[in-house]
């Protein structure tokens, strides 16, 4: 299939050689004129050389490179990637009788370029993050439903706030193939209400699971803080935990009700070991006394979206792991993480520590902690890493 090109600049095919999936727009010489933004098309070395083909868009990412030959983009494309992407799942042991919560596409990461796609049950949760996947939608949507073993029922496409505002696609959130049958989904036997119609990303942090299962090892006759809790995952994985208390802190009252609503699905209404707080989470942790809780889990929102925000996010890190390390039990644990993309490993560790050495507290780390499997990441694509968590023993 021809497609039409773009051309680089000399010597700017050097990272697509190394299979980087990103086009920088710096890196263009020549564009076709008569190009749409999330049109397929053809990139070339300055000396005509076939380099592949990706979704052209506007902005400082001008391709995502969907393939590094002349692979057609068609129906039969994605329905290979889209195969590609399950089979790793179902050889991981993630799809099972007790768990059904899981992401299937992960961007760069399943050479899927600007498509995420979480499944919930028989539900899968589409989102497109750049102007090429939004278009592909239908075709898509249609391969999802002819993966093995009927697993994908209904596609609901939600894209609304991840899109380029740009490109003004005006995209609506809906239902492409059928449509509502539950909200239930189940992760390691427990279940949760997923909203996607409303909630945050496609509805749950999937990324999290690994990450909520070490901490119900370690909550066992603790006393539990969970900060900024949205669905409050890591609270009803610290109950199984056999927790003797567990407090759960949102600021969005909506995330408190689902909070209630998801502890209240898993245990018996007489377990009164959990109550949530609709709170600001730095004044929680200002005004609460000192020893209140032996295990504390700090998952805030991404403090750094943008790399032009990475200097008020490590302030705010160093704060908020302050104030955890000052009023945090002897003998306690801490789970910290960060999920800013901006943020790395070296930053955020440091941010951590530099807290530790304010708060005079003695810190052990006890893992270092990533996101899991179902969220892979391109070894040609490092920026695909972005959760970062550290569990640390505080003396």
């Amino acid at each position: 299939m021809t497609y039409k090109t773009i051309t680089l600049k000399r010597g700017k095919e050097q990272s697509l050689r190394r299979f980087h999936p990103w086009v920088f727009s710096g890196a263009l010489d020549h564009v076709d004129p008569s190009i749409q933004e999330g049109d397929v098309v053809s990139v070339y070395t300055h000396d005509h050389q076939l380099v592949g083909n990706g979704h052209y868009q506007l902005g400082s990412i001008a391709v995502r490179m969907l393939s590094f030959d002349s692979t057609a983009i068609d129906e039969h494309f994605f329905a290979q990637r889209l195969l590609a992407a399950y089979r790793l799942r179902m050889q991981l042991g993630l799809l099972r009788a007790d768990n059904n919560a899981l992401r299937l596409v992960h961007g760069e990461g399943d050479f899927l370029p600007g498509l995420v796609v979480d499944l919930y049950g028989n539900t899968a949760v589409m989102q497109a993050h750049s102007p090429g996947m939004h278009h592909c939608r239908q075709t898509i949507a249609q391969a999802l439903t002819q993966l093995p073993n009927e697993v994908v029922r209904n596609v609901y496409y939600k894209s609304d706030t991840t899109l380029p505002y740009q490109a003004h696609l005006d995209s609506v959130n809906e239902y492409i193939v059928g449509g509502y049958e539950t909200d239930i989904a189940i992760e390691n036997g427990l279940q949760f209400h997923v909203d996607w119609l409303r909630g945050q990303k496609t509805g749950f942090f999937v990324d999290q699971r690994e990450n909520r299962y070490l901490l119900q090892r370690y909550s066992h006759q603790r006393r539990v803080l969970n900060m900024f809790c949205y669905t409050g995952g890591f609270s009803v994985y610290a109950l199984r935990g056999g927790a003797t208390l567990v407090h759960s802190v949102d600021s969005s009252a909506k995330a408190v009700k689902l909070t209630n609503d998801n502890v209240a699905l898993n245990f018996p209404p007489e377990d009164l070991r959990h109550e949530a707080f609709d709170a600001d989470g730095f004044k929680f942790l200002d005004d609460m006394p000192t020893g209140t809780y032996d295990l504390i889990v700090l998952d805030p929102p991404a403090f750094a979206k943008h790399r032009s925000a990475v200097r008020n996010a490590l302030v705010g890190y160093r704060r908020i792991n302050t104030r955890a390390f000052e009023k945090i039990a002897a003998g306690g644990i801490l789970f910290t993480f960060s999920c800013s993309q901006a943020i790395s490993r070296e930053q955020f560790r440091l941010a951590v520590f530099s807290a530790a050495s304010q708060a005079q507290r003695r810190v052990r780390i006890l893992h270092q902690l990533s996101q899991p499997a179902d969220h892979p990441i391109n070894i040609y694509h490092p920026e695909g890493e972005y959760l970062k968590g550290l569990v640390l023993y505080v003396e």
